[in-house]
C-alpha cells in the first residue's frame, strides 16, 4: 500500500484526525514561509504582489472544484432545487465573513494605519496585520476540515473521492500558505520587529486554520443533512476574502500586471491539482 492510499484509509477511519493533520500541514507551511524573514533583510515589492495574486488564485479554484461542485453534486433535487442549497450556503458564507470583517479589528498588509477595518482599537500595528491574515485563514481552515468530514458521511468510491480533493485543498492551500507565511512575516519586520518576532507573528496567523479545520469536520460529520450547506459555505467565505482583503492589497502600488499574473499562476496551480489527482 502506497503512502497516499494509507493516507485514504485512514482518513475513512479517522476523518476529524485527518481534518487536524491535513491544517496542521497548512499551518507548518506558513511557519516554513515565515522562517524565510531569518535570510532575508527586505522583500521586493514586486515579489510580495505576485504572492498575495498567487495565493487569491488558489482560493478562488479551490472555492469551485473542491468545494461549490462538490456541495452541488451532493444536493438532491434537479434544476434550481438542485442548486439551492449551493446558492444559501454560498450566501451565508460570505455574510459571514462580512460580519467578521467589519467586528474583528485588522489592517490589511500594503495599507496605512489609518486605513484599519472592523471596531476601533489603539491595538498595535503588528496585531492588526496578523489578524488580517488570520481572517484569510479562518475559510481555508474550514474547507479543509468540512471536505474530510463530508468524507465520513460517504461510502464507495464516493468517500474516496471526497478525501482526494480535501487532501489536494490542503496541498493547495499548503503551497499557498508558503508564500503567504513570508508576506506576513516581512511586512512586520519591516516595523521593526525582529527577527524572532516577525517570524513567530508569522506563523500565529495559521494556528486558527486547524481549529476551523477541526470545527468543520466535526459540524458535518454529526449533522450530515449539512453537508452541501456546508461546503457551499465555507467557498463563499474563500471568495469573500480574495475579493475584499487579498486583490486590493494586490492594487496599492504599480506592480498590478504581477500580481494577475500571479493570481493566474495560482489558479492553474490549484485547478491542475484538483483535477490531476482527482
Amino acid at each position: 500500500m502506497t503512502t497516499f492510499e494509507q493516507m485514504i484509509a485512514f482518513a475513512k477511519e479517522n476523518p476529524i484526525w485527518a481534518a487536524l493533520y491535513a491544517s496542521l500541514f497548512t499551518w507548518f507551511l506558513t511557519a516554513l514561509g515565515a522562517s524565510l524573514v531569518f535570510f532575508f533583510k527586505k522583500m521586493n515589492r514586486a515579489v510580495l504582489d505576485g504572492m498575495l495574486g498567487f495565493t487569491g488564485g488558489v482560493m478562488i479554484a479551490a472555492s469551485f472544484w473542491s468545494l461549490l461542485a462538490p456541495a452541488i453534486e451532493n444536493s438532491k433535487g434537479e434544476g434550481f432545487v438542485k442548486v439551492l442549497p449551493a446558492a444559501i450556503g454560498f450566501g451565508l458564507g460570505a455574510l459571514a465573513l462580512f460580519g467578521m470583517d467589519k467586528i474583528m479589528p485588522h489592517l490589511h498588509i500594503n495599507f496605512k494605519e489609518t486605513e484599519a477595518e472592523g471596531v476601533k482599537t489603539k491595538w498595535h500595528r503588528t496585531i492588526l496585520l496578523v489578524l488580517a491574515i488570520t481572517l484569510h485563514n479562518i475559510p481555508e481552515g474550514l474547507a479543509v476540515g468540512v471536505l474530510f468530514g463530508a468524507a465520513s458521511t460517504l461510502v464507495g468510491v464516493e468517500q474516496t473521492q471526497m478525501i482526494i480533493a480535501a487532501i489536494t485543498l490542503a496541498i493547495g492551500i499548503g503551497i499557498q500558505n508558503f508564500p503567504e507565511g513570508f508576506a506576513v512575516a516581512m511586512p512586520l519586520r519591516r516595523q521593526g520587529l525582529s527577527r524572532w518576532k516577525s517570524f513567530w507573528y508569522g506563523q500565529l496567523s495559521a494556528v486558527v486554520e486547524p481549529i476551523a479545520a477541526v470545527l468543520g469536520a466535526v459540524a458535518v460529520s454529526f449533522f450530515t443533512p449539512l453537508l452541501p450547506y456546508a461546503l457551499a459555505f465555507a467557498a463563499g467565505a474563500m471568495i469573500f476574502v480574495v475579493v475584499e482583503e487579498v486583490i486590493p492589497e494586490t492594487q496599492r502600488d504599480k506592480y498590478t500586471d504581477i500580481a494577475t499574473l500571479g493570481f493566474i499562476a495560482g489558479f492553474i496551480v490549484m485547478m491542475s491539482l484538483d483535477v490531476g489527482l482527482g
